[in-house]
Order: C-alpha cells, then structure tokens, then sequence
C-alpha cells in the first residue's frame, strides 16, 4: 500500500494565473466540494473552528453527500495506477477541505492526514 498526499485549500485564497482565473495546487486529482458539500460556517457555533474540531468533523460528515464522496476517494485511491496526490478545495480551506483530508474521515487511515 503506497501512501497518498492529500492537500486541502480554498479557491478564495489561491493564486491567479495570466488569465486571471484561480491556480489550485497540483494534483493528481483535485476535488472541489464547494457545491458537493453545504458550507458548514453556516452553523454560527462552528464558525471560528477549523475541520480539524471533532465538532467540525460531525458537522461535515452528516452532509448529504460526504460519505459518498469519502467511498469515492478511497475507491480511486486503491486504483492500480491510482493517485499520489489529491487536493481538495473548498471555499475557505477551512471546513469542509481540511475535514476531508483528516484520517478520521479519508478511508479509515487508508489515506494519511493533509500535506
């Protein structure tokens, strides 16, 4: 089992290429879940929080969607030829991404914390 580097970011942070448009990092395969995943800042009580918070985490995870993406990841990174680096982005780069990158919820320690 090889290990895969996971990277998590907010497009609102990144830079711009000369076309103006967003740069995200490199990757394999970058995932953008500002539209698979509702922005849990919403949730007032975990706005100053990061996904690294267990709470963040819950919140997260009991997304419509979260654990259909998790089964994705995983299923994609136990590929032959699979990847050595996914990134993940959200807005801010600081719930949803970052929670989706922790080894609580990426496979079940198939894939290590976030680079």
């Amino acid at each position: 089992m090889r290990p895969i580097r996971l990277t998590s970011f907010g497009y609102l942070h990144l830079p711009t290429g000369q076309d103006g448009s967003s740069v995200p990092p490199a990757a394999d395969r970058i995932e953008d879940v500002r539209d698979r995943l509702r922005d849990p800042a919403a949730a007032r009580d975990i706005l100053d929080l990061d996904g690294l918070n267990p709470r963040v985490q819950d919140v997260v995870l009991a997304t419509p969607g979260a654990r259909e993406l998790l089964a994705n990841l995983a299923a994609y990174a136990d590929l032959p030829a699979g990847p050595s680096h996914i990134a993940i982005g959200c807005a801010g780069g600081r719930h949803r991404g970052v929670d989706r990158t922790t080894a609580r919820h990426a496979g079940c320690g198939r894939i290590p914390r976030m680079a």
